[in-house]
């Protein structure tokens, strides 16, 4: 298969070193610095799953679209922060040669699809959701260092997903679990409650996720976070895979928790960096549903803005 990864941070290249170690054409578009790195040292990968590399002539590294070979691709996928999605949709929806590809948005939050849906037909838009850690400790080496569960690969718009298991098996044989499931949109929901619960709060008292699960005062604020969640995607007509707020919380206290107790999300570490968050495409998309249908969530509007004051603090 022809695979081109649409963003070359720790997501992207944990993903390309699946497809490349199961033998597929792959091309990644990255920033400059990235694209240099891999251009010379290929792509390294280590952590969980085992260490694989692959040398820079086994795979297409570019700056730009405009750069790209012709090249018919079976599929695209996104690995952009979420807040990108615009961007991305844009550019490659003025691509010719690329009209023809299948859409795998890989990206965190709520909203993307939606996005892309502005852009191209929505049987041609995927979703993938990824619970896997990554992190990149150089420009051109994927660490994986925490895995919740498979990727999991579908659609939000139809039930057409067929054409998902090539990409799924090949990502499966190059070391990551992966699988085709017809309730992705389920799968996405619950990856908002666990983001949502704990990436702003991480973030905003400058602590691993463990240490919000032992004091009361944080729990209080994760569990109230998730009650408004629940009452969010009940009135949009959305479901995950537990009907109460009070099943999830508890499989999430007991399960989902203790594995990554000293887990940082990549929020924290953007904040420290003076970046952007996704903080918008988490609880702000939350917030925005809320108000869209009428819900109040003050806790999530709360972490919210607090989050965003920190994106425009100025650095010390």
């Amino acid at each position: 298969m022809n695979i081109l990864l649409y963003g070359a941070g720790a997501v992207g290249l944990g993903l390309a070193s699946c497809l490349l170690k199961n033998g597929e054409n792959v091309d990644l578009i990255g920033r400059g610095e990235t694209v240099a790195a891999l251009q010379q040292n290929g792509l390294t990968r280590t952590g969980l799953f085992g260490e694989f590399t692959a040398p820079p002539e086994s795979f297409g590294a570019y700056a730009s679209l405009d750069e790209l070979p012709e090249t018919e691709y079976d599929f695209i996928l996104v690995c952009t922060k979420s807040f990108d999605s615009c961007t991305a949709a844009k550019e490659i929806s003025a691509i010719p040669f690329l009209k023809n590809a299948t859409l795998v948005l890989c990206q965190n939050g709520w909203g993307n699809a939606e996005i892309f849906a502005e852009y191209f037909p929505k049987d041609r838009i995927k979703s993938g959701r990824v619970i896997t850690g990554f992190r990149r400790p150089q420009k051109h080496q994927v660490d994986i260092t925490v895995h919740a569960d498979a990727i999991h690969l579908g659609s939000l718009f139809d039930k057409d997903i067929s054409g998902l298991e090539s990409l799924s098996t090949a990502i499966n044989k190059g070391g990551i679990p992966c699988e085709v499931t017809p309730t992705v949109s389920k799968d996405l929901w619950a990856k908002m409650l666990y983001n949502c619960m704990l990436n702003g709060l991480s973030t905003v008292f400058d602590v691993p996720y463990g240490l919000l699960g032992e004091s009361p005062y944080t729990r209080e604020l994760m569990e109230n976070i998730a009650h408004e969640v629940y009452a969010v995607m009940n009135a949009a007509d959305y479901s995950t895979h537990c009907e109460r707020a009070e099943d999830y919380i508890e499989i999430f206290y007991k399960l989902q928790l203790p594995p990554t107790y000293n887990h940082e999300p990549s929020m924290l570490q953007d904040v420290r960096s003076g970046k952007r968050t996704e903080i918008d495409a988490l609880n702000g998309a939350v917030v925005a549903l809320g108000q869209k249908h009428g819900v109040p969530t003050p806790t999530n509007i709360l972490v919210t803005r607090m989050i965003q004051f920190m994106e425009n603090k100025p650095l010390k």
